[in-house]
């Protein structure tokens, strides 16, 4: 094992060659429509379909009917804008400065020179969307943005035909919709202001007025800027007609969602689709209300489901559904008190978001990175399938350009690898190995026998969200046909943790993916 750790990549490589050949030969003239839907927070124990408890989520499951449910599909982080920078460009996002959390007001991540997603599509004659929660920048630079004018630069300079986004995240300031680098409902008599150094005069926070946090209170931070009787992150002025009400993100988010698919059905389309299910402040609509057990977070799940509804039935409606790949996935792994109090940790009653893994969203274990996966394409994959063939999200780019037979210029997409039989669940050879970013930037190397967590600073459990995070100053090396991340295995297996240190180092330094091309 030890000596071949270095080798498996160009020997998987090679086994795959001809498969990946005789996958594409198979495809048709036809193209297909190609939805991401891309959940947020969602952990992969959360699904009923991956053994979650209490909540039902019936139109997922007419994905799974019709398609084929991963049991081993990771995200690039644990975290959010590097797993969406990672998605959406084939590239890690450590090579990226400025990848963290971003604020509202951070300027664009993705430069408008990089080839996305969004350009491969559109080069094959795809209309492209972006829908819901961007959360990778606005506006050429950071702090700057005029939110009272056309944006200079938006999502239309990475390939997007049409945006209908959040700036970045539902606990964010700025709390408005973003259509085509505009504020969407732009009031003339509330000007939009946004800071995140400090308020703005005469302006109420949580931390100062709580009696004015009437929908949700925080729990921790969370108490600047009120909207919607809930405290953000940040501060915020005006805004008007333009703000959001909570309860109603997911309507208007598949309300778009439905009428660009009704809009684009007679031609090839490509969306992501990203919701703000089930990341904070959870406020779901009234019509959610009371039909969980688990209180809010559990609504949120139903909310999520419900827009996985709108779009099939839509789909269905317009004759498109058959030839439609649909790919959903999450983010990141959950977190239970993320900063409200909405009452997440008491009403678990037995679920366990992350189902049997360790950590969390942030942390450099298992229930960070591994996210819940159903690939659904009536006319191509196999319906009722499963999988648990080793597969990054990292992969996604390549893998769907492989599809549609893109041309990718030759700087794009450096790490991304063309794994479309995994994606199709026509190749079970499983990717030898995937790498995951924790939040204080530790990576990890997992194969599917084996896991390393580079040595890194931090506390060992978060204060605030209760978090096992799995940093820790010595290598950590775990046996992965047990997930649990109990026992480290470093001391006892010296030369394999040599073996990962290496790869690692050849990863940062770009050799890898030479090495593969």
């Amino acid at each position: 094992m030890n000596k071949k750790l270095l080798t498996l990549p160009l020997l998987a490589a090679a086994a795959c060659q001809n498969k990946q050949a005789q996958i594409q030969a198979q495809n048709n003239d036809e193209k297909p429509n190609v939805i991401i839907i891309y959940a947020d927070d969602l952990g992969f124990g959360d699904l009923p379909q991956y053994g979650g408890l209490h909540n039902q989520t019936p139109n997922v499951q007419r994905l799974v009917d019709r398609g084929i449910r991963f049991t081993n599909v990771h995200a690039v982080a644990s975290t959010s804008t590097p797993s969406r920078y990672a998605l959406l460009t084939g590239e890690y996002a450590f090579r990226r400065p400025n990848t963290d959390i971003a604020a509202g007001n951070a300027a664009m991540i993705i430069q408008p020179g990089q080839f996305t997603m969004a350009d491969m599509f559109k080069s094959e004659g795809y209309t492209t969307c972006a829908l819901g929660k961007w959360h990778l920048g606005l506006g050429d630079k950071t702090g700057e943005q005029d939110w009272n004018a056309p944006l200079p630069a938006a999502l239309g300079d990475l390939g997007f035909d049409y945006h209908y986004i959040m700036a970045a995240t539902a606990d964010r300031v700025p709390c408005v919709f973003i259509e085509n680098g505009k504020v969407v409902n732009w009031d003339p008599e509330a000007p939009i202001e946004v800071d995140y150094q400090k308020n703005f005069e005469g302006e109420p926070t949580g931390r100062n007025n709580p009696e004015l946090l009437y929908n949700l209170k925080s729990s921790h931070g969370h108490d600047n800027s009120i909207v919607n009787g809930i405290g953000r992150i940040g501060f915020m002025k005006g805004g008007g007609k333009a703000l959001w009400k909570d309860e109603n993100i997911a309507d208007s988010i598949a309300v778009h969602a439905v009428k660009f698919i009704n809009e684009n059905k007679d031609k090839p389309f490509f969306m992501y689709l990203a919701t703000n299910d089930v990341h904070v402040p959870r406020f779901p609509n009234e019509r959610f209300r009371g039909k969980s057990i688990m209180g809010l977070r559990g609504e949120a799940i139903l909310s999520f489901d419900w827009t996985v509804g709108q779009v099939l039935d839509a789909l269905e409606a317009a004759g498109i559904a058959d030839n439609t790949l649909i790919v959903l996935s999450s983010d990141n792994g959950p977190v239970v008190d993320d900063g409200y109090i909405d009452q997440a940790e008491e009403l678990l009653n037995g679920h366990s978001p992350t189902g049997p893994l360790r950590g969390g969203k942030y942390s450099t274990f298992e229930g960070g990175t591994v996210v819940p996966a159903i690939v659904s394409w009536p006319a191509r994959v196999k319906h009722g399938g499963e999988s648990d063939v080793l597969m990054s999200q990292i992969d996604w780019m390549r893998s769907l350009g492989a599809l549609i037979g893109a041309t990718m210029p030759r700087n794009a997409a450096p790490d991304s690898y063309d794994r479309l039989g995994n994606l199709l669940g026509e190749d079970d050879t499983d990717r030898p190995w995937v790498l995951e970013q924790a939040l204080n930037h530790a990576l990890s190397i997992r194969t599917k026998e084996w896991k390393y967590i580079e040595p890194s600073n931090g506390v060992a459990r978060m204060a605030t969200t209760k978090i096992e995070t799995g940093y820790l100053k010595a290598p950590q090396l775990y046996d992965m046909t047990n997930p649990d991340e109990q026992i480290n295995q470093a001391e006892t297996h010296p030369q394999m943790v040599t073996d990962f240190e290496v790869l690692l180092q050849k990863i940062r330094n770009s050799q890898y993916a030479e090495t593969l091309e």
